[in-house]
């Protein structure tokens, strides 16, 4: 049986045959051998007997002869015993010799089926369900597992194609007997041979590792049957298409065309369009097609035949190759008249947007801009080079960022990634942009069907604006009229009221019901007749319905009967309306009489004004001037020695009447300001020059308190243009005002310098600083403060600083603080007010 040692089942067969061989020798002699023992001792007995005796009778004789036949026979049976022991052991000698001999045989046999190129499958045929026998083993690169049952589930280890084939073969040869020999490729791509026979025992499949030369031969089979199959799959492939398919041989002929091709050319199928050589492509263009393959190998044009009397457009496609040429040619005519159209449409469009104000852009499927309208271009001022290198979203929006185009957000990312979500959006979406440059921009993303999206920029800035104050005009103007003491009514084309404020009912005595909407203009002037004297109604009806033949704005007066005086106004609006408005001037005599009062008043003051002003410049300045001449006689040495006394009440008269005087001048200045016959003596004033005289004027008086003055004019420019004397002036009471509240042994700081506006003096002293509410009253005249000064003026010294910087057309500020001091700033204009409007 399969699988039993072969040497041991020779043994047995040799010593079941020489057993066989004694059995029938002792079979043969037993007889014999039964009769020698049982004659045998009667013959002892009687030949003792014989010898007893002395005579030999004939039973005697009888015996001895057969004793000698049986030991005959004995004798004889021994010898063909030894002999057949003798043929016996040459026939077993003979046998172990040919097991040996089958033995030998075997173990080649095992040895050539244990070699590493081949495997062994063994079914036994009388017993169905027993496992097969595995015997030999394949090499490890095929990619056989050498496990057992993984060996025998062909799939696993073989290309589904190769395991389904050999499943069919092994169930056809169990089966039926029927024998293959096939070529199978392992999953590694290594092919190898698979035999398979049947004997009436056993069925034997053979796995065959091939050599370099068998491989290369097995891949060959392998690639010539995939190949074949796939060639008859394309050519059912060709053959089914719509589209016309023809190979041609090296020399041009046709040698295969599909149906599609012979229906092209109006034949019954394809082997008469092969046998009669229906062309599908005219003459000129199988020329184009051969004169192109002389240069590459693929054609690829569009051509146009005619395919049963219709000229269409093909997209033809011609491979050239070593053996021949292959082609296919796809109808494109309603392609390319789709096409056309859709150009045409494109263009149309295109033209259609650029004559459009708003912004419009497309971008396709992948973010790439490929239009935009000139009104885009122009809304975001991008240049067209820019622009026509079909930038994508992102970039754009970027670069609209970086140049500050639209405004910053929070989290720039996440705005822009919301607004490209677009292009994955179903729904068009609207966004709402409020430009830094002011403008609102409406923005609609409008997502296309084949991918990309249509972005609308509509400037809605114009809109919302016109709108607003479009609302706002109309609430004004209802805010406006109700408020307004002059009655309106406004009168349609037809005659009818369309509006009315409250006061034009008050003013002519109506209910709420006789001017509302749409009452005719008849129906007004029937109550309103009676409540004039010499009513304008009339007029106004005919004005109203257009019987007036000059169309003319008119206006008037007329006096009511309670004594009111109504000033009127009929205005012609646009769309045949007219307004009329009233106005109650009853009071306007009295007023006008009031006001011719108080002019006069006005004018007697000024007059008394400017005689004061004479009069205080004559009757003032003058004895002040004699005092102060006559001081200083006094104190002259050619005058006459005065004691220590005399000399100081004399000193006291000058310096109080230099304060009179000062004062009287302050005043008398500020008169001529507020009179406005003030008049500057504007020329180039030295800076330099200015301080030092300023500083000479308060000299003495700083001195007294042991006050240093530190002047600053490094940062201050050479000249500028002004009244000298007047700032000279200013800089005087800026500098006494300073030396008033600076602590002793202090330090006044002027510094001057060149500032935007123009030339810039400031005064600085360390005073305790004002308060709030002195800093409020400080340019008040005649308001002084001590506030820890010294002496109390008459509180004039800043009112005629600010007049007179003001006059310049400068400016005056006071920047102090408890413990900070005080610093007067007089800003002056390079070139004074009065003087630019001059040159203008």
């Amino acid at each position: 049986m399969p699988g039993e040692d072969p040497l041991r089942a020779g043994q047995a067969v040799a010593g079941g045959h020489r057993d066989s061989k004694a059995v029938c020798l002792r079979r043969r002699l037993a007889p014999l051998l039964c009769g020698a023992a049982v004659l045998v001792p009667g013959s002892a007995e009687a030949a003792a007997g014989s010898i007893a005796g002395p005579s030999v009778s004939t039973m005697d004789v009888i015996q001895l002869a057969v004793t000698v036949g049986v030991m005959a026979s004995a004798l004889i049976s021994a010898i063909v015993l030894i002999r057949e022991r003798a043929r016996t052991a040459a026939e077993n000698a003979d046998l172990r010799g040919r097991i040996a001999d089958v033995n030998a045989a075997l173990q080649r046999s095992e040895a050539l089926l244990n070699l590493r190129d081949q495997r062994v499958v063994v079914w036994a045929a009388e017993k169905e369900n027993r496992k097969p026998e595995v015997v030999g083993a394949l090499p490890i690169e095929t990619g056989a597992p050498e496990e057992r049952a993984a060996f025998l589930a062909f799939g696993r280890w073989l290309r589904p194609r190769s395991a389904a084939a050999l499943e069919h073969a092994v169930a056809a040869l169990r089966e039926k007997g029927a024998p293959f020999d096939l070529v199978a490729e392992t999953i590694v791509g290594a092919p190898i041979e698979v035999h398979g026979r049947k004997s009436a025992a056993h069925a034997v499949v053979r796995f065959v590792s091939l050599s370099e030369a068998l491989r290369s031969e097995a891949r060959l089979k392998l690639e010539n049957r995939r190949l074949a199959q796939e060639h008859d799959t394309l050519r059912g492939l060709l053959d089914a298409v719509k589209m016309p398919v023809w190979l041609r041989a090296a020399d041009g002929r046709l040698k295969w065309v599909n149906r599609a091709y012979a229906a092209a050319v109006e034949t019954p199928d394809a082997d008469a369009a092969l046998h009669e050589g229906k062309e599908f492509l005219g003459s000129q263009a199988r020329e184009a097609i051969a004169a192109s393959h002389g240069s590459r190998a693929v054609f690829e044009q569009t051509l146009s035949t005619v395919i049963e009397g219709d000229r269409r457009m093909f997209s033809v496609v011609d491979y050239a190759g070593a053996e021949g040429s292959a082609g296919l040619a796809c109808d494109v005519s309603a392609i390319e008249t789709v096409r056309a159209e859709y150009e045409r449409t494109v263009r149309s469009h295109a033209d259609t947007l650029d004559q459009l104000n708003t912004a419009v852009a497309i971008f396709d499927e992948a973010e790439k801009l490929r239009f935009f309208n000139q009104a885009f271009q122009k809304l975001w001022g991008l240049d067209a080079a820019f622009l026509h290198s079909a930038p994508d979203n992102a970039l754009l929006l970027d670069r609209l960022r970086t140049e500050g185009k639209v405004a910053e957000q929070p989290e720039w990312r996440r705005w822009k990634e919301n607004l490209l979500g677009a292009y994955r959006a179903v729904e068009p979406q609207e966004h709402w942009w409020y430009l830094p440059d002011g403008k609102t921009i409406r923005v609609v993303a409008n997502p296309q069907p084949k991918g990309g999206v249509t972005w609308v920029f509509e400037n809605l800035t114009e809109k919302i604006d016109l709108e607003s104050r479009y609302r706002t005009a109309v609430r004004v103007q209802g805010e406006t009229l109700d408020n307004l003491v002059e009655g309106v009514a406004v009168f349609g084309p037809d005659g009818r009221l369309r509006l009315s404020n409250p006061a034009f009912a008050n003013l002519w005595g109506l209910d709420e019901a006789a001017v509302a909407p749409d009452v005719h203009v008849s129906a007004i002037r029937e109550l309103c007749d009676p409540h004039a004297k010499d009513s304008p109604w009339a007029g106004f009806v005919a004005a109203v319905t257009g019987f007036d033949e000059e169309r003319r704005d008119r206006r008037g007066q007329t006096e009511l009967d309670n004594g009111d005086v109504l000033r009127y106004a009929v205005i012609n609006l646009p769309n045949g309306q007219v307004m009329l408005t009233f106005v109650d001037v009853s009071d306007s005599v009295n007023v006008e009489r009031a006001l011719k009062e108080k002019n006069e008043a006005l004018l007697k003051a000024d007059q008394l004004k400017n005689e004061f002003v004479q009069h205080v410049s004559y009757e003032l300045r003058s004895p002040l001037t004699n005092i102060i001449g006559f001081t200083e006689l006094l104190s002259l040495p050619a005058t006459g020695p005065l004691s220590r006394k005399q000399q100081e009440y004399v000193e006291h008269i000058g310096s109080s009447s230099s304060v009179l005087l000062t004062i009287v001048n302050d005043i008398l200045d500020l008169a001529t300001v507020d009179a406005g016959i003030m008049q500057l003596d504007i020329s180039e004033v030295e800076v330099k020059r200015t301080l030092i005289a300023a500083a000479e004027l308060v000299a003495d008086r700083l001195e007294e308190h042991s006050i240093r003055l530190g002047i600053d004019s490094a940062a201050a420019p050479r000249s500028f243009h002004g009244d000298e004397t007047r700032v000279r002036q200013i800089l005087y009471n800026l500098l006494s005002n300073a030396a008033n509240y600076a602590p002793e042994g202090s330090v006044i700081r002027l510094v001057c310098r060149q500032v935007p506006e123009g030339v810039e003096f400031s005064v600085h002293d360390d005073g305790p600083g004002m308060p709030p509410d002195v800093l409020e009253t400080v340019f008040r005249r005649f308001e002084p403060h001590v506030n820890g000064g010294r002496r109390r003026g008459a509180g004039l010294g800043l009112s005629v600083v600010k007049s007179f910087v003001e006059l310049h057309g400068g400016t005056v500020r006071i920047e102090t603080g408890e413990n900070m001091g005080t610093t007067v700033i007089c800003t002056f204009p390079t070139v004074p007010s009065g003087m630019r409007a001059a040159a203008e």
